[in-house]
């Protein structure tokens, strides 16, 4: 298994017609109690542990420093600490909040989402990894907090122009939620990514207080690591405004410092809900994916 088969096997496992019968049982299934929809996803995630994950071009990430720590602290499940990293090699160690924009599809949910994390480690594996805090979508989602998600945001822009700019325009429902930013890709250039945050960190991802439960909700992504080794880094000044408002997770002073975007597809295997495969190096991960048997493996959604 390389890379190209690799990325071959995960979207041969989206079936456009099967999302589109997934979007439509979740308007009915939101409808039940969220103890319920647990366990109906818990019952699915038995049979079907992983779910093929493809992050379209050009998924783009502001990198927000946050000068005192002290002040996220409250806002990380139980084990988890506020973590120092760099973005990309050779850069300073800060703490950062971290905005994505990316467009998706996968076997379960296709479209749009702005995700707000924040950098932390695993007191208990010492692994560094993504705190999710929020995110607004204009397709379905879950988490264990809120169970089945309706979208929450109508109208979004997430796109691209022939001048070079990467667009989003997300805006949530109640419109306390926003996500605006444009950002021009044409003097980016490829530069080596920390390897720790970027491989390490997306093998260790958690629903932070606000947007899931106390302990966390851990999950990792499985992929080759040559999927996170470079990307484009955007000079500040390209990024020609840029908005982020969120009512949950509060204003911890932080400012601009970092912009990312990766002018390829990223093709993955998550793990579901209320699953977790624990990677301990970056060779266990390459080890995994390598070994993944594309005609055998049960996705979520099928």
């Amino acid at each position: 298994m390389n890379v190209l088969e690799y990325a071959k096997g995960v979207e041969k496992l989206v079936d456009p017609m099967m999302v589109g019968k997934t979007h439509y049982l979740q308007t009915r299934l939101s409808k039940l109690p969220v103890c319920l929809q647990r366990k109906i996803v818990t019952s699915a995630t038995k049979k079907a542990n992983k779910m093929p994950f493809v992050v379209e071009p050009y998924c783009t990430f502001l990198f927000y420093e946050v000068p005192d720590p002290v002040k996220i602290q409250k806002f990380m499940p139980e084990g988890f600490m506020p973590a120092r990293s760099a973005v990309f090699g050779g850069d300073a160690e800060k703490y950062y909040g971290i905005v994505s924009m990316f467009r998706i599809h996968t076997s379960v949910f296709w479209g749009a989402r702005a995700e707000y994390y924040l950098v932390a480690e695993n007191a208990r594996t010492g692994l560094l990894s993504w705190v999710m805090m929020d995110y607004i979508s204009d397709t379905i989602s879950y988490d264990e907090a809120h169970g089945l998600k309706s979208p929450d945001c109508a109208g979004a822009v997430m796109t691209t122009t022939c001048e070079g700019d990467f667009v989003c325009e997300m805006r949530g429902l109640n419109d306390a939620h926003k996500v605006e930013c444009t950002v021009n890709l044409l003097r980016g250039k490829m530069q080596p990514l920390n390897e720790r945050l970027w491989i390490e960190g997306n093998t260790s991802i958690a629903y932070g207080r606000l947007a899931g439960e106390p302990d966390g909700d851990l999950f990792s992504l499985t992929f080759f690591p040559e999927e996170m080794k470079q990307a484009l880094d955007i000079p500040l000044a390209d990024v020609a405004h840029y908005g982020v408002a969120s009512a949950r997770t509060g204003k911890f002073g932080a400012v601009l410092d970092r912009v990312v975007s990766f002018p390829f597809a990223q093709h993955m295997l998550s793990d579901a809900p209320g699953q977790h495969t624990h990677y301990g190096s970056e060779a266990a991960l390459r080890k995994a994916a390598e070994a993944v048997n594309f005609k055998k493996i049960k996705t979520l959604g099928k």
